[in-house]
């Protein structure tokens, strides 16, 4: 009787270790998968509901692409970095240069109620920026916040009152020398709304007009900014709501349903957070394992289809590529 004994509680611990040997075995696999990967997820954010885009459209020898944004009649707007020009896509896939300027890059777009197309423009190495304005032909240029204002615009949006919001890409991780600006709609002097920021980036604003979304490029964190009028935060509603791993937090958008879409720059992928600023799902760009279309600085939302377009630049092949998904729900 005590052999059977001894021989059942051998055997059960034989496939316990059996057991742990096959889900460590498992485990090692896995985790040298992901190790395997140029691009590897975090582990907090590898359980995410994850949404694969597919390519849309490359542009060859387009090196870095920024500020994608619709018109009205459904074309693409979107910034050429190193071409320093705006290009015009249509539905068809047609590319047309609308503006080119030899003197500074073009960055963040956004587009006013009469059509009116404003690009927050910038020169890193030169330290300078301003804020240009053209119409929809891409003519009748205007300089609404000039170079001598000391400020590298990076990225713009609109709120309801016309007023614009700007983010200062000043600064870095250890100089937290930029912020966020408020052009009002009379378009005279731009006020500081949120200062001492690294590198501020990406802006957007929340469909109800009373949250600001920031994301601080040199120090990887995502802000909710809560505001009592356009140039004032209430502080005890103003958080930092969502710290990133790695680099770094790009432009960000939000959607009819208030979730916030944040370009992770330098890992191919697009993280989405709730209207509470709570991460929930990601898109990830193919071939990103493999170190291609690591780039991701922006995306348009393109609210009649549920679509998302986010742009990317690959340095393995030198090309920028526009990629398309369905919003995740």
């Amino acid at each position: 009787m005590l052999a059977c004994i001894f021989k059942l509680f051998g055997l059960a611990c034989t496939l316990v270790f059996s057991c742990l040997f096959f889900e460590q075995k498992g485990y090692a696999e896995n985790y040298l998968k992901k190790e395997s990967s140029l691009a590897p997820i975090p582990a907090s954010e590898q359980n995410l509901q994850t949404v694969f885009a597919e390519e849309w459209l490359t542009l060859p020898d387009v090196h870095g692409v920024e500020g994608p944004v619709f018109e009205q009649d459904g074309k693409l707007l979107l910034s050429d970095l190193s071409g320093k020009r705006i290009l015009r896509i249509s539905k068809n896939k047609e590319i047309s240069t609308l503006f080119h300027r030899n003197d500074i890059s073009l960055g963040g777009l956004a587009i006013d109620q009469t059509g009116h197309i404003i690009i927050a423009s910038l020169d890193i190495a030169q330290n300078k920026g301003a804020i240009l304005s053209l119409d929809h032909e891409g003519k009748n240029l205007k300089i609404l916040i000039p170079v001598s204002a000391g400020l590298l615009p990076n990225d713009v949006v609109f709120d309801r009152l016309g007023g614009l919001y700007i983010s200062d890409f000043r600064g870095n991780a250890t100089d937290p020398s930029g912020g966020i600006y408020y052009l009002p709609p009379e378009k005279k002097n731009a006020v500081s709304v949120f200062p001492h920021l690294a590198m501020a980036n990406g802006i957007a604003i929340s469909p109800n007009g009373k949250e600001v979304w920031v994301t601080e490029f040199a120090r990887n964190i995502l802000y909710r900014l809560t505001l009592s009028d356009p140039t004032h935060v209430i502080p005890l509603d103003t958080n930092a709501v969502y710290y990133f791993t790695g680099a770094a937090p790009d432009s960000t958008r939000t959607d009819k349903n208030g979730n916030i879409y944040v370009a992770i720059y330098g890992q191919g992928r697009v993280l989405v957070f709730s209207p509470q600023g709570i991460a929930f799902a990601q898109i990830l760009l193919p071939r990103r394992d493999e170190g291609h279309n690591l780039r991701t600085t922006s995306m348009a939302i393109n609210k009649e289809s549920n679509e998302i377009f986010i742009v990317t630049s690959d340095d393995k092949d030198n090309n920028s590529r526009i990629f398309k998904s369905k919003i995740p729900l």
